[in-house]
């Protein structure tokens, strides 16, 4: 995957969380890639170090009452450090187990080297889904 540009590796992901193939998403990542998410709800992690620990948790958020509909890069921008992307985000969504719908807004910025993944940070709309889940700003 090492020619793979960071659009490239950004459709494939959009693929697989869709197709929620929670391993092919955790094989995105380099072995000691990491997730964080700096400003992480109560309950959620603000950081996964390692594939494997990125595996475990993608594992268990697909057992959420959660059903993705779209995953869309609405912006991509290229920095001047060529493995560092910003992305705004776009995810539709529906909760399986009250039928609500929600769209969740995004700011992602990634390090991406030789087609994998080594650093993700997510920073998403605090707000959303406001409601979806029965308190504001819960499950965001």
């Amino acid at each position: 995957m090492s020619s793979a540009t960071p659009a490239d590796v950004l459709a494939r992901r959009r693929h697989l969380i869709l197709s929620g193939d929670m391993d092919g998403f955790a094989d995105l990542f380099a072995p000691d890639g990491a997730i964080e998410l700096p400003f992480a709800p109560p309950g959620v992690p603000s950081r996964l170090a390692g594939r494997e620990a990125i595996r475990e948790y993608s594992r268990q958020v697909k057992t959420l009452p959660l059903r993705l509909e779209d995953f869309e890069v609405v912006e991509l921008y290229q920095t001047l450090d060529p493995e560092v992307v910003i992305v705004e985000m776009h995810t539709k969504g529906t909760v399986t187990t009250t039928g609500k719908s929600f769209t969740a807004t995004s700011v992602q910025i990634l390090r991406i080297r030789d087609g994998h993944i080594v650093l993700f940070r997510d920073f998403p709309d605090p707000r959303v889904p406001e409601g979806v889940f029965g308190e504001p700003g819960a499950g965001s």
